[in-house]
């Protein structure tokens, strides 16, 4: 009766280590999916980084903008191809001001593209 007992102590305690680690597991990965959406100020901040740097890359390149719809449009691709290149060249840039950068610099490089494949 006792290895019986002994047993059932052994299975409980096994047990509560196991739903003790699930619960620890579920609340890491909800803490962790907290912050991950876009709310209305993350997207406002979004759209104000693509319509500046796509607006100073039209600035740099042709000596205007592209209307406002445009320079978004520009700078929201010149994101994408800024934090690439910045990431293949091993070069970091946080903040504001570092996000503007990263993204005009990209945009510059999808204008000078554009301008060669049109020549």
């Amino acid at each position: 009766m006792a290895t019986l007992n002994t047993m059932s102590v052994a299975f409980l305690q096994k047990s509560a280590v196991y739903a003790w680690k699930d619960r620890i597991r579920r609340e890491y990965l909800f803490n962790n999916r907290r912050g991950k959406t876009m709310d209305i100020t993350g997207l406002v901040i979004f759209l104000a980084i693509g319509a500046v740097a796509g607006w100073l890359a039209g600035k740099l390149m042709k000596g205007g903008g592209f209307g406002l719809i445009g320079n978004i449009v520009v700078g929201i691709v010149g994101a994408v191809i800024g934090g690439f290149v910045f990431g293949m060249l091993g070069i970091s840039a946080s903040g504001f001001i570092g996000s503007v950068v990263t993204a005009t610099a990209g945009a510059v490089l999808l204008l000078f593209v554009v301008d060669l494949i049109k020549k």
